[in-house]
């Protein structure tokens, strides 16, 4: 990797961390006698970390579920911030959670998921993440996770294999990490994250 092509990678995480603390907020408007809808502030549960990704510990816990990330072969992740705090997670869907509904003092500097054909941890700043929503179909420990791929080639081929429900590549079904909001994430862990 370039410098130019790692100051393009921190603006990018740098703007997606802006983002979502400036869509929570807008999602979180109104009048302030209804403080009924506050904001789930997910917080980071490493400390130390100079750059990702790091070893898992048998110990780690998800910073949204609380699962442990040992226990969810297909999805645990990791996230980074600038400041050196980390966060893991036991699934796409958390991470997804995490990313529209936390508010750090830090900006991410680095996110990493498993590639859903592969089983290897990918970054998850460059994956493609399909967006299925057929619960009854999905055999996922919380209900749904999106499915994340390294290459939109795998992201595509899943969808041609996956007779669940028809989702058409074409319609904003595979998104990139910085596309996640509050209205994607809800899709997965909706109860985990504020009324929009």
């Amino acid at each position: 990797m370039t410098e130019r092509d790692g100051l393009e990678r921190r603006g990018l995480l740098g703007a997606l961390g802006g983002g979502v603390i400036a869509g929570i907020a807008g999602c979180l408007g109104g009048d302030d006698e209804d403080n009924d809808s506050q904001a789930q502030v997910y917080e980071p549960t490493m400390e130390g970390v100079e750059e990702g990704p790091v070893e898992f510990a048998d110990d780690d816990s998800c910073a949204v579920c609380s699962m442990s990330v040992q226990n969810y072969f297909g999805g645990r992740g990791q996230l980074v911030h600038e400041n050196g705090l980390g966060a893991t997670v036991e699934s796409p869907g958390c991470l997804f959670a995490y990313i529209a509904s936390s508010t750090p003092d830090s900006p991410i500097s680095g996110a990493w998921t498993v590639d859903r054909r592969t089983g290897d941890l990918i970054d998850a700043t460059e994956a493609h993440f399909v967006l299925i929503t057929d619960k009854e179909a999905a055999d996922d420990p919380m209900g749904i996770d999106p499915r994340p791929y390294a290459n939109r080639e795998d992201a595509v081929a899943f969808l041609e294999e996956w007779d669940a429900e028809y989702l058409n590549p074409e319609e904003d079904i595979i998104v990139g990490l910085d596309e996640v909001d509050l209205e994607i994430a809800s899709i997965y862990r909706g109860t985990w994250l504020p009324d929009e």
